[in-house]
Formats: C-alpha cells, structure tokens, sequence
C-alpha cells in the first residue's frame, strides 16, 4: 500500500492542487496545520537514519560546497536572466530575483527522501544554506535589486530548528530504541511522507488561489523555467564534478527548491503585494515539480539497475 501511494505521489500532489483551485475554502482553513506536517514528515525520515548518515555527509564536504555555490551564484543570476529575458514587470521581476536569493526549503528534504537521494546530506545542505543566507541573501538581494533586505534571522533559526532538527533529532532516537521494527519504520515511512507532503501541497495551493489568479502565464512561465534550470542545473554539474547518481540528485534538488515561503515575506514586506506573486507560485510548483522529478529518477534508477543485472 505505501509503495503504490509513492509510486502515485505527483498525481495526488496533482488531483489535491486541482482540488484546491476549486474548494479552496475546505483546506485553505488547514494552514496552521503546514508546520506541524513538516515536522511529523521530517520525524518519520529520522527514523530512518543513523549518526553514522550524517557522519559520512560531514565526509563529503565537497558535495555541500557545490551546493552552496550553485544556491547562491546560479539561482540568483537565473532568476535576473530569466525575468530580463521575458521582460517582467518591475514588481514581479523582483520577486523572482528574491526567490533565487533565498536558501534551499525544507520540503527539500522530503522529495530527496522521495527521489531516493541522500536525505542526510540533503538537511546538511538545508542547515548550511539558511544559515549561510542570513549573510548571503541581503548581500546578493542588494548586487541585483540595489536594496539592501533584512533578512529575519532568528526566525530562520527557529524554522530550522523546530521544522528540521528537533524532529529529526527525535526520529534517531526512535530509530535507536526500536532497532528490532526497522522493517516496520521502512515501510510506514514513506507513507508518511508522502501524504503529509501531498496535504502541504493542497493547503499551500488552497491559501494562494486568489493570488494565482492574478497572474499572468509570462509568471508561471518565469517560475517553471527558474526551477526547471535549477535542477538541472545542480544534477549536471554535479555530475560533470564526478560526483556519484544519488549524491547529484540531493544536489540538484536543494538547488532546484528555494525556500519561497522566505522569498514571499521578504517581497511582500520590502517591496508590496505585487512582489510576492512569484514566490507564491514557486511555493506551488516547486512541490510538484519536485515530486514528479523524484518519480522519474526513482523509475529511472529501476530501470538502469534492471539493465545492468541483464
């Protein structure tokens, strides 16, 4: 059963979104429920990890490093070039330059999980980026706006730390006292994940339905491509730095995925409403991108392997 709801996961993720444009009233009241879902699915990963996961990322040091590279200097430059390209209006061109300046997201984590890459080295790369952004994003955000952002820095901290560490942390103590049900962990899991996830989704869909609506397809157009090249992006150039199929996937992944909640607080807070719309849309597309990104490498992974054995 939880197999098959993996396998369908960017459907639901889909069928859900759909849902949401048209009752957004039944889930849009649910939105207090975002952070908790986030904790409960990074708490089910936990439990599938050990000390010795994050001792070998701390190991691979390099693979973070790529990824902070590229966070930093290629999604912010592909933002800048993407809404010249199209010619964005004023506003929006700066809300998508403020969702390339933002650090990785969280829901990061959960299609690295999905996808079958290194969620161990995923949250490193998470716990780096936001940190490193409180430095980075208003550094970069002014190289390209000429404004200078404050960015929240003790709410990144507690975001960080109650969504991603406290409950990873508790998952490793799960998984550590109850080493005898790792099979049962294994395959509850990514049940877990995958509904809490597809829920966050239609929640996210559901609370900015008025505001998707107000944009035009030259936004969703800027968006897609913005996150499209992200992972692309991050996957090959990892792997032209000879970096291993699994690690290249996380990589490409955090990089692809922005913290867009961020990149819409900081929009609407700096520079009006009408900023924020792209990173609106990016809290959107990015979940279902990145989830029918995981079901393509994890098919693509069977079918490789199915090769090679052949």
């Amino acid at each position: 059963m939880s197999n098959l709801i993996v396998k369908i996961f960017p459907l639901m993720a889909v069928l859900l979104s759909v849902f949401a444009c048209f009752r957004p009233q039944e889930l849009s009241s649910l939105g207090f429920l975002i952070v908790p879902l986030l904790g409960l699915i990074m708490l089910g990963m936990g439990t599938t990890l050990s000390p010795d996961d994050f001792i070998a990322a701390a190991k691979r040091s390099h693979a973070v490093l790529i990824g902070l590279v590229l966070q930093f200097l290629l999604m912010p430059l592909l933002a800048y070039l993407i809404g010249r390209a199209l010619q964005l209006p004023k506003e929006q061109f700066i809300g998508l330059v403020m969702v390339g300046t933002v650090a990785g997201g969280t829901a990061s984590n959960v299609i690295a999980y999905l996808a079958g890459g290194d969620v161990a080295l995923s949250i490193a790369m998470t716990a780096c980026s936001t940190l490193a952004g409180i430095v980075l994003t208003p550094l970069i955000s002014s190289f390209y706006l000429g404004q200078t952002v404050h960015v929240p820095a003790w709410a990144m901290f507690k975001s960080i730390l109650l969504v991603v560490a406290l409950p990873v942390s508790l998952g490793l103590l799960i998984n550590r006292l109850c080493r005898k049900h790792a099979d049962v962990l294994a395959k509850i899991c990514p049940l877990v994940s995958s509904v809490g996830i597809v829920l966050v989704i239609g929640i996210i869909t559901a609370l900015n339905v008025s505001t998707l609506a107000q944009c035009g397809p030259l936004v969703f157009l800027a968006v897609i491509l913005h996150n499209g090249a992200g992972l692309a992006a991050g996957y090959f150039s990892a792997r032209l730095l000879r970096c291993d199929r699994r690690t290249s996937i996380t990589i490409a992944i955090e990089v692809g995925m922005q913290n867009s909640g961020l990149a819409v607080a900081l929009s609407k807070q700096f520079f009006g409403i009408a900023s924020a719309l792209p990173g609106a849309i990016f809290s959107v597309w990015h979940n279902l991108s990145g989830a029918l990104f995981a079901s393509l490498v994890r098919k693509y992974g069977r079918l490789t392997e199915s090769s090679e054995k052949k």
